[in-house]
C-alpha cells in the first residue's frame, strides 16, 4: 500500500516545514528517501499521495489536474498552519506543482528535481484529441542509472492524464513570474523523461531573484533514488537552512 508521509519535526528545525511532492504516474516511493532525510534532520515534512496515483492508471485517467494540485496545496497549508516557515519541494510534475504553490502562497523557498513544464514527445500536444482513440501508452518509469529498484510508477501512461498534465504545465508557466522565493533546481545532465526546455522556461519566466541550478552528473530522471540522491538531500538541507533567517 503506497501511502502519504508526515513528520512532526523535532529540535531546532521543528518549526520549519517542507511539503514534498512526487511526480506524474509515480508515488511517494520516489520521494521517501528525501522525506526521511529531511525528517531525520528535524524538519516537519508533509508528502501527500496525489489523487489518481498509487491505485491504477485507469483511475488516473479520470483525475483532473486540479485534484493533484489540491492535494499538494493542502499538504502545504497543513504545514503553514503549524510552522513558522514552509518550503516546497518536488520532482518532475511534482516540481510543477511546487512552483504553482510558490506562485500562489508565501513559501520560503523552492527545491525541485528535474521539474517538468514541457514535453519531450511532440505528440503530447495532441493528447486532447488522442485520448478519444488511444487509452494509454507504455510508461517511462524507473529512469535511473541505479538498477534493481522501482519508484512505484504505473506500467501504462493514460493519454487523458497527459492532456491534464499539459494543462497543468501551461497554467504553471503563466504563473512563474509570480514565484519570488529563492529557487533551487537539481538537473540531471541525462534525463530521458523531461527535456531541457523545462529548465529553460524556468530560467526565462521565473520571478525569483535567486535561482541556483545544480547539475547531477550521475543520475537520470528519478534522481532522488539514483546515485546523486545524497547530493540532493544534503544540498537541499543547506538551502533550507540558508533561507530560514531564524537559523
Amino acid at each position: 500500500m503506497v501511502q502519504s508521509f508526515r513528520s512532526q519535526g523535532h529540535g531546532e528545525l521543528a518549526r520549519i516545514g517542507v511539503a514534498v511532492c512526487h511526480g506524474f504516474t509515480g508515488s511517494p516511493v520516489s520521494m521517501q528517501g528525501w522525506s526521511d532525510y529531511l525528517a531525520e534532520a528535524g524538519f516537519a515534512v508533509n508528502m501527500p499521495l496525489l489523487a489518481g496515483h498509487g491505485t491504477t492508471w485507469q483511475e488516473l485517467s479520470k483525475t483532473p489536474w486540479e485534484d493533484w494540485y489540491r492535494d499538494f496545496e493542502a499538504a502545504y497549508l497543513e504545514l503553514a498552519a503549524r510552522c513558522d516557515t514552509v518550503f516546497v519541494a518536488g520532482m518532475s510534475m511534482g516540481g510543477a506543482l511546487a512552483l504553482r504553490v510558490a506562485a500562489l502562497h508565501p513559501v520560503a523557498g523552492v527545491a525541485v528535481v528535474n521539474p517538468g513544464l514541457t514535453f519531450s514527445d511532440p505528440k503530447a500536444k495532441y493528447a486532447g484529441m488522442l485520448k478519444f482513440v488511444l487509452k494509454s501508452v507504455p510508461a517511462i518509469g524507473n529512469d535511473m542509472k541505479v538498477q534493481g529498484i522501482s519508484e512505484g510508477a504505473y506500467p501504462r501512461t493514460p493519454i487523458a492524464a497527459v492532456h491534464q498534465l499539459a494543462q497543468l504545465f501551461e497554467n504553471t508557466i503563466e504563473l512563474l513570474p509570480r514565484v519570488t522565493a529563492p529557487t533551487l533546481v537539481f538537473r540531471s545532465t541525462v534525463d530521458h523523461v523531461v527535456p531541457d526546455s523545462s529548465v529553460e522556461v524556468i530560467k526565462e519566466k521565473l520571478g525569483a531573484a535567486e535561482l541556483q541550478i545544480i547539475p547531477l552528473e550521475n543520475s537520470y530522471h528519478v534522481a532522488t533514488m539514483d546515485h546523486d540522491a545524497p547530493l540532493i538531500f544534503s544540498q537541499s538541507v543547506d538551502f533550507f537552512r540558508r533561507n530560514h533567517h531564524a537559523i
